[in-house]
């Protein structure tokens, strides 16, 4: 084999290497969002909140017995997107919970533009250390929510502090924890002109 051969096959195979590098470090960056959303949801980094079954909720508050009736004052926070035409709010600002015990929260969303518009809710607790131990068991951000115009909706979060936090020395000094909500335009709008087309 000749010196140009030879270099020819290292040339193919530095590019072969270079664009096999490229893919894997497309395909990282599609799956890095996955996966830090997962490793939030685990940890509760960043103030991501857990989500919880009722099977959950009932050993919680078999624990919360224990725990000798600590409270939280629960603080909730609504806001919109820029280009959202929504209306967004609770029906009470604080509420005290027992720690372990379910509560629920109303979220009030109007649409008030003159179209059907799919919304979507991303949400975080602060402290962000709270977030490992707050768990919704059932809230409107799990799904999309579509308004047609002028629709008004009450959207119920079921939620418990874990206990567990009691047992954590980041959470010592902790009062309140608040639960914040944004409501976006969904990327895609066509359940809203579906839900349009069936009214």
């Amino acid at each position: 084999m000749s010196q140009t051969a030879t270099l020819d096959a290292r040339n193919r195979r530095t590019m072969l290497f270079a664009f096999l590098a490229a893919l894997g470090m497309l395909g990282l960056g599609y799956a890095s969002v996955p996966l830090y959303r997962l490793f939030c949801q685990v940890t509760g980094f960043g103030g991501t909140t857990q989500r919880a079954t009722e099977a959950d909720a009932d050993i919680a508050e078999r624990f919360a017995a224990s725990a000798g009736g600590v409270t939280y004052s629960i603080r909730f926070d609504s806001n919109t997107d820029r280009n959202m035409p929504w209306d967004f709010k609770p029906l009470q600002r604080t509420d005290t919970v027992a720690v372990g015990q379910r509560d629920m929260a109303i979220f009030v969303a109007r649409n008030n533009s003159s179209e059907p518009i799919t919304g979507t809710a991303t949400f975080n607790v602060s402290p962000e250390q709270a977030g490992a131990y707050f768990n919704k068991i059932q809230c409107f951000c799990f799904t999309e929510q579509v308004l047609q115009p002028g629709e008004e909706v009450r959207m119920p979060v079921l939620y418990f502090v874990d206990p567990k936090a009691l047992d954590d020395p980041n959470m010592e000094g902790v009062e309140q924890i608040t639960l914040s909500y944004t409501f976006h335009r969904a990327p895609d709008q066509s359940s809203a002109s579906e839900g349009e087309a069936e009214s």
